[in-house]
């Protein structure tokens, strides 16, 4: 655990935060956040979700500490790898459906026959048993059991063809290296099995960005652009797509293939300015990729093409956020943090994200701002409460006279509404406030 320190402000919002902003709003859903870290246990940490009325926004709120996570922020995976359940599993066997499905407790089960044990034991070939599944089984399926509460093993069963069942005894165990894992799978990107493209995708999106440029060599980047430019690719994975083309851009750059580089870039250029609505899913990992790709020239790039101004759609503003963010955790070596601050500053005049940009700032200890931030508060912050918490958060934060001038002088106009503010943000107030 580590040590809260005075003043904390937001140091370390969880990445996970954003892979739920983005599932949200790939679903047409409004989104804001507000993070506060100060080095205290996550599991101690109040969480809230708001609803305003008036916009039909939802808002979940840490008040403490949210663990980074290290997976990619861009590619909204839900569930485990094949790999994880058949590791972690104390038997896996192939079975055969052998009856109905059944309704228990709502949860559905499936009675199976145990044809062929894999691996462990506890499981006999003439005795049926009883597995939790997804949905109806019919015919052979693949079974995982695990040993419960008080060693009552439990199975879960998932419909597998011949083509799956090879699949989950060749992919590569768990404990093998990343690096590794990572290559192997990504032969199986788009796999014309919906299931093994699946998993594929799975355990990229749940690999650390550093384990996905250690295995970008196996990216095939012919494919990579295809698959970007195609219109009817699922749209979740379009953000890791989009993020895997800039990796593959910077590498081939910087091995001196100009022309791979620059076919990479036009691709994500392309994909960026396509016409399309806000809600776009996928769209912080393309402008993801394109900081990868470009460095800190993405940044001016960004700016140029209106994606950091007060007139910035509220979707794309958002996306434009995540994405800093992304450079601010992982790409410092290629954009200077003090480039990302700026950029995210620029966002704090546009309504629909500024409370969020200000949180940024925050932990971004970017105290450049501090009488722009102050303004907000009664202009977006008179109608948005997230607003007055971000900008009560902030100036509590900042160390400099300037903020404690700005932050004196709203507490005299207003003492409760600062107060509340400075409440909800989950910091104390200055000493002498």
């Amino acid at each position: 655990m580590t040590t809260p320190r005075d003043n904390c402000p937001w140091k370390k919002p969880s990445l996970a935060l954003f892979h739920l902003a983005a599932r949200w709003q790939s679903r047409g859903l409004s989104w804001s956040a507000t993070a506060a870290s100060c080095g205290e246990s996550l599991s101690r940490q109040p969480a809230s979700v708001f609803h305003d009325p008036r916009t039909g926004c939802f808002t979940l709120v840490f008040l403490g500490i949210v663990a980074a996570v290290e997976a990619c922020p861009f590619c909204d995976v839900v569930g485990r790898p094949l790999a994880a359940r058949r590791d972690a599993a104390s038997v896996v066997a192939i079975g055969e459906a052998i009856g109905e499905t059944m309704n228990d407790a709502g949860v559905i089960r499936q009675p199976f026959g145990v044809r062929t044990i894999l691996r462990g034991d506890g499981a006999s070939l003439d005795e049926p048993i009883t597995a939790r599944v997804p949905g109806p089984v019919v015919g052979t399926a693949i079974l995982f059991g695990d040993d419960g509460v008080e060693n009552e093993r439990r199975f879960e069963a998932i419909a597998a063809d011949e083509t799956l069942l090879g699949y989950i005894v060749a992919v590569p165990a768990t404990e093998a290296p990343a690096s590794e894992r990572l290559r192997w799978f990504a032969r199986r990107l788009e796999h014309p099995d919906r299931a093994l493209a699946e998993d594929a995708f799975l355990e990229f999106g749940l690999a650390s960005y550093g384990d996905v440029v250690s295995a970008a060599d196996a990216l095939d980047a012919g494919k990579l652009r295809a698959w970007l430019d195609e219109p009817a690719i699922d749209e979740r994975r379009r953000g890791f797509f989009g993020l895997a083309v800039g990796i593959v851009a910077a590498r081939a750059r910087a091995e001196g293939d100009v022309a791979e580089a620059d076919a990479c870039l036009a691709t994500l250029n392309r994909a960026i300015s396509a016409p399309a609505n806000d809600l776009r899913a996928g769209y912080d990992g393309l402008l993801g990729g394109l900081l990868v790709a470009r460095g800190e020239a993405a940044i001016d790039w960004l700016a140029a093409h209106g994606l950091l101004s007060e007139n910035t759609r509220a979707g794309d503003a958002r996306h434009a956020l995540a994405a800093l963010r992304f450079a601010w955790e992982f790409l410092a070596d290629r954009v200077p943090r003090e480039r990302v601050a700026d950029a995210a500053a620029r966002l704090v005049a546009n309504p629909a994200v500024a409370a969020a940009a200000v949180v940024d700032l925050a932990r971004y200890e970017h105290w450049n701002s501090v009488d722009e931030i102050a303004s907000l508060w009664n202009t977006f912050g008179r109608d948005d409460p997230l607003v007055r918490r971000a900008v009560a958060g902030y100036l509590t934060a900042c160390p400099l006279d300037t903020a404690r001038d700005q932050a004196a002088r709203i507490a005299a106009a207003a003492p409760e509404a600062w107060a509340t503010a400075v409440a909800a943000a989950g910091l104390p107030p200055r000493s002498g406030d």
